[in-house]
């Protein structure tokens, strides 16, 4: 990247040189293309958006991530100054330098309201009598206090534990600064010279009687438009790339938004006409309407750029088929492209679906290669070590 940027710089002598832009200084990107994935009737809603990085000077690798800084929903900022019957536009200090701004705004853009931490309610007690706040706060009620925040926000806090006898600068001075949002790149550079794409996921639940939306992806499903912008920047990942030879095989595990990258990773190969075999296995809920990228994928598997492709859709079926079921089915196959020197890629959910390949892919090794649980593991840790098993999980 800093190649490309001194590249730039150099062939701009005399000209005005772009920033360079970065999490501290984000690129307005504008917003090209923002469609929904998922057919009608889907559970799901997830979002392809295409950004415009022309003039931004920034480039990226297949396997990176962009950070998007998001704004928070207006319905729930005004919901809090309604709560508290705070006036929008009084003058609030905001961050390490000191920053005023108006409390709305500073809600909006600058702010973390959607989560709850222990410090926030530690240091709300002081504005309150409420005596459940001032028990939950108590050191031998930390398992209480840690669950109390599971699912909460700052409105609920506001609503739980009042009345309240504090100034908004008080309340904005235990907040944390809103955090970027990082997603994996859904795009090759060289295929889409001067853009960037994303494939983000809404996240719309439930929890303690309200609905609750997930700060940027709902954003993006619901307020932003084609020709809006969003503040990004790009954020390198060192350990989830391509094999630098491309000749070598790739193995790619990614249901869900955890196409992504591979979606990054094909269209890179395609461009570079790489030698290597490529195979993904792909899962979601149902084929006719979460069949992410369907055409796409079809065609690259026409063409040959992507060898394989395994897919499993686990409400389609009595018995649910997820992609390491898919993994246990081919698990010769899989066993022998491994031996090859295949690498093998897993994106998407940490919490259930890596480990479940994780087992599945030591289950192959053990039975394909008559290996002890043990040999198994050191056979994959040798993997790890030569770069060959990857993981952008989150």
């Amino acid at each position: 990247m800093k190649n490309m940027q001194l590249t730039a710089e150099n062939t701009n002598e005399g000209k005005k040189v772009p920033p360079a832009y970065s999490r501290m200084n984000p690129f307005q990107a504008k917003v090209l293309k923002n469609i929904n994935l998922n057919g009608a009737g889907s559970s799901k809603e997830t979002r392809h958006i295409e950004l415009s990085l022309e003039g931004s000077g920034l480039s990226y690798n297949p396997g990176d991530a962009l950070g998007v800084l998001p704004q928070n929903d207006p319905e729930l900022v005004a919901s809090l100054l309604e709560e508290m019957h705070w006036d929008g536009e009084t003058v609030v200090t905001v961050g390490k330098q000191g920053e005023n701004l108006p409390l709305k705004e500073a809600l909006t853009n600058h702010l973390e309201i959607t989560l709850l931490s222990k410090k926030i309610l530690q240091g709300a007690a002081a504005y309150t009598e409420n005596e459940e706040l001032q028990r939950l706060v108590q050191v031998e009620n930390a398992a209480e206090l840690k669950e109390y925040t599971n699912g909460r926000d700052l409105l609920d806090m506001f609503r739980d534990f009042g009345p309240w006898k504090a100034t908004a600068q008080e309340f904005v001075s235990l907040l944390r600064k809103m955090t970027a949002r990082l997603y994996s790149i859904a795009s090759s550079v060289a295929a889409h010279p001067g853009e960037v794409h994303l494939t983000i996921g809404a996240v719309r639940y439930t929890a303690h009687g309200r609905v609750r939306k997930g700060v940027c992806s709902v954003q993006v499903a619901e307020r932003t438009n084609e020709g809006d912008t969003l503040p990004v920047f790009v954020q390198p990942n060192k350990h989830f790339h391509l094999p630098e030879s491309s000749e070598k095989d790739i193995i790619m595990v990614g249901p869900g938004t955890g196409i992504a990258p591979f979606r990054s990773f094909i269209e890179e190969r395609a461009v570079t006409k790489a030698a290597g075999r490529t195979w993904l296995f792909f899962g979601d809920q149902h084929a006719a309407t979460d069949f992410l990228y369907q055409d796409e994928l079809e065609k690259y598997q026409k063409d040959g750029v992507l060898t394989r492709l395994e897919t499993a859709f686990s409400r389609d079926t009595d018995q649910k088929v997820y992609v390491q079921h898919k993994m246990l089915e081919n698990s010769k196959e899989l066993f022998e492209w491994l031996e090859n020197g295949a690498y093998f890629f897993v994106c998407g959910d940490k919490q259930y679906m890596a480990k479940d390949v994780h087992s599945a892919l030591l289950t192959v090794i053990e039975k394909e290669g008559s290996m002890s649980p043990e040999e198994a593991e050191a056979y994959l840790n040798s993997m790890k070590e030569q770069g060959r098993y990857q993981r952008d999980v989150y």
